[in-house]
């Protein structure tokens, strides 16, 4: 048993685990009949349950703490929705003003799921299930990660890049470098060109003389996040930070890629929800430091005051190109002029507005096109043309005209927008071509 102590879990343990969960075994018990130590265990659990917001049975999911006796009807205005009253609609209490969030205490205590529980089939609020093989998947994907990729943290790499990349522009190669700052650096020459590979340091591949020449490789390395930026800034936080803030406005921030591939460009686009005003910047790659030099250019153009009354709050995904928040939030000096939260992984649907907008880019730049023939220049026309187009949500006026009374035409001019008059707007691609 003792040389079992250390191993990873195997998925006949898992399995074992999940069974006696649904008997109601304690954690000790559990430990006890595999040889693993309780914290083994408890960890396991804690780590591997996965988040169901499930309803019971004939009952639809409701976590509002009101939703007994409560007599609202279609707030969430459906016509198809038919259901008599809101505590049993899936959406009416995502609208309502007197919506409380009501949590099951159970998985918070030992056995820290719901698996065993009695009342789960009647139960409406969200549930924590322990699934065998849903945690032999995650565990195996865990594991992988750590094998493969790119792991240094954010302050790591600023050291380095200040280090290496002068020497570099200076003629230097990696060895030379390594060589002669070995104990400064504490990497191998290899690491070293990778990082160089991965666009990691203000010096790129073509700084390197012989790189150059030399034939690229047909595996490009993988960036691994580092986790820290996500501290403090997911989508529980956001929520969190809107109940105390109601009345911030939201900016949604994404990428939009024409073809792919290397050597592609890309575009940085930025949505204002109450207005639907929308921006988009051309990158020549689809990097953090791109992300970061755009949002340098907007403090400066637009003044770090009226910047901050634009952007009070900036939502984005988990793409490695949003990977250095404080590049966007902080100016030079370090002071902090907006927030940056996160969506949760594999979660675009948490940021609706910016991607039902990308429907009118694509209108003008089809899935697939290369964006390589593109401007600056043809990106400010295409969205001129974008925001001067007229929607139903704001009453049959234009997101410019909205945009234009929140914050004034000053900015819009300096942003490069122009409006355009309703029977000249083009939405095709014949507009750039």
């Amino acid at each position: 048993m003792k040389e079992q102590k250390y191993m990873r879990l195997t998925i006949t343990e898992r399995r074992a685990i999940e069974k006696g969960l649904k008997d109601n075994m304690s954690i000790r018990q559990l430990a006890k009949s595999l040889g693993r130590d309780t914290s083994t265990v408890t960890r396991e659990i804690m780590r591997n349950a996965v988040h169901r917001k499930t309803g019971g049975n004939w009952e639809e999911f409701n976590d509002c703490a009101n939703r007994e006796g409560c007599d609202k009807s279609r707030i969430c205005k459906n016509l198809e929705c038919d259901k008599p009253f809101c505590c049993g609609c899936i959406f009416c209490f995502r609208v309502c003003k007197d919506y409380i969030k009501e949590r099951c205490r159970l998985p918070e205590r030992p056995p820290y799921c719901c698996n065993g529980c009695k009342k789960r089939n009647h139960c409406t609020l969200e549930k924590v299930y322990y699934k065998a093989g849903v945690a032999q998947r995650t565990a195996d994907e865990v594991l992988r990660n750590s094998r493969s990729g790119i792991d240094i943290t954010e302050e790591e790499r600023k050291r380095l890049d200040g280090i290496v990349s002068p020497l570099i522009k200076q003629g230097q190669s990696p060895y030379h470098i390594v060589a002669n700052n070995r104990d400064l650096l504490m990497v191998s020459e290899k690491t070293l060109y990778t990082y160089i590979a991965a666009n990691m340091f203000s010096a790129s591949s073509t700084d390197l003389r012989c790189k150059v020449r030399m034939k690229p490789r047909k595996t490009k390395p993988v960036l691994k996040v580092d986790r820290a930026c996500y501290e403090g800034r997911t989508r529980e936080d956001l929520l969190k930070y809107l109940d105390e803030n109601p009345d911030t406005a939201i900016v949604e921030m994404d990428t939009v890629e024409g073809k792919k591939g290397k050597g592609e460009k890309v575009l940085l686009t930025v949505h204002f929800s109450h207005s639907e005003f929308m921006l988009a910047f051309l990158r020549d790659a689809n990097t953090a430091r791109s992300v970061s030099e755009i949002f340098r250019w907007l403090r400066t153009t637009l003044g770090h005051e009226t910047f901050s009354r634009v952007f009070p709050l900036i939502i984005t995904d988990r793409g490695s190109e949003f990977t250095d928040p404080l590049a966007i939030e902080l100016d030079e000096k370090g002071r902090a002029w907006t927030r940056v939260y996160y969506c949760d992984p594999n979660s675009s649907f948490q940021k609706p507005y910016i991607e039902n907008n990308h429907r009118m880019i694509r209108m003008i730049s089809p899935k697939g096109a290369s964006l390589n023939g593109l401007t600056q220049d043809k990106v400010l026309l295409m969205m001129s043309h974008i925001n001067s187009y007229a929607r139903k949500a704001l009453g049959d006026r234009p997101p410019i005209d909205v945009f234009a009374e929140m914050f004034g035409m000053e900015v819009i001019k300096k942003l490069g927008i122009k409006k355009i008059k309703p029977n000249d707007i083009i939405l095709k691609p014949s507009l750039i071509s």
